[in-house]
């Protein structure tokens, strides 16, 4: 199995990968270091630079797909939503922590683009594609989020808390917000599956991406019915909410994985 076929295939794909990981490393080591205004303008250029790996790929033929490229695209929305988020809420920080990420996700991506899909079973697929994507994302940020969560508490207990930063029950509505959002995208990523197996007269298929996937999908729903009905919050919604992200990572990234780096099969 070739490892950089990026690199072997479309030099000047993998050059504009490499310059996006650059961006985010150099946020991430430079950031502490940098006026406000500089730090936000390496942030929206390192958001740019890897919105264009992601949409250069998008138009290679033929299309490529795998855990490497769901994980950046996950990467790019969480990142899209703590822009948007840093806006509206100067206080949230988490800027060192994402540019890690998303210096990770892109060299992935990179090195393991994935599967060829020369021909697609139909039209839509890439819808399908796209609304798993969409509700990774989402939770993604919401684990984002309740880590954020988790740390104000601690600073909080330890009598370390600033007073600028981000207050402990607005973190909290905005986890359930994603929480509620990434639940919704999920029910209609597996609502998609079935209905591409019914138009393909096929048989819905029972593999460990769709057992991984229901399972995340029961967690959630346990998650916000708990939160509705028990008024779950704290360490109880963190880790339900913690397991049923580690149930989707594996449905399709951690299935995927298995098959394009463990059995060498893509």
């Amino acid at each position: 199995m070739n490892l950089i076929p990026a690199l072997a295939t479309n030099p000047p794909a993998a050059l504009l990968a490499a310059v996006a990981a650059l961006s985010y490393a150099f946020l991430a080591w430079a950031h502490g270091r940098m006026k406000p205004g500089q730090v936000k303008g390496v942030l929206v250029t390192a958001w740019f630079m890897h919105l264009a790996v992601l949409g250069t790929a998008l138009l290679e033929t033929p299309t490529r797909f795998g855990f490497g490229p769901a994980l950046s695209f996950t990467a790019w929305l969480v990142f899209t939503v703590y822009l948007i988020e840093s806006r509206l809420y100067p206080q949230m920080r988490a800027r060192w922590t994402l540019a890690v990420l998303g210096t990770l996700a892109i060299l992935i991506a990179l090195f393991f683009p994935g599967a060829q899909y020369p021909m697609l079973r139909s039209s839509w697929l890439p819808l399908h594609w796209a609304l798993g994507i969409a509700s990774y994302g989402l939770i993604g940020a919401a684990v984002v989020h309740a880590w954020l969560m988790q740390r104000a508490e601690k600073a909080m207990r330890l009598g370390t808390a600033l007073e600028t930063a981000m207050p402990l029950l607005t973190l909290e509505r905005l986890t359930f917000r994603f929480i509620g959002a990434g639940f919704v995208l999920l029910s209609a990523t597996l609502l998609a599956g079935w209905w591409f197996s019914e138009l393909f007269n096929a048989q819905f298929v029972w593999n460990h991406k769709t057992v991984f996937t229901v399972l995340s999908w029961v967690t959630m729903g346990v998650l916000l019915l708990g939160r509705w009905r028990l008024g779950w919050r704290g360490r109880t919604a963190v880790r339900t909410l913690y397991l049923g992200a580690g149930f989707l990572l594996l449905g399709y990234v951690g299935s995927r994985f298995v098959l394009e780096v463990v059995l060498l099969r893509t």
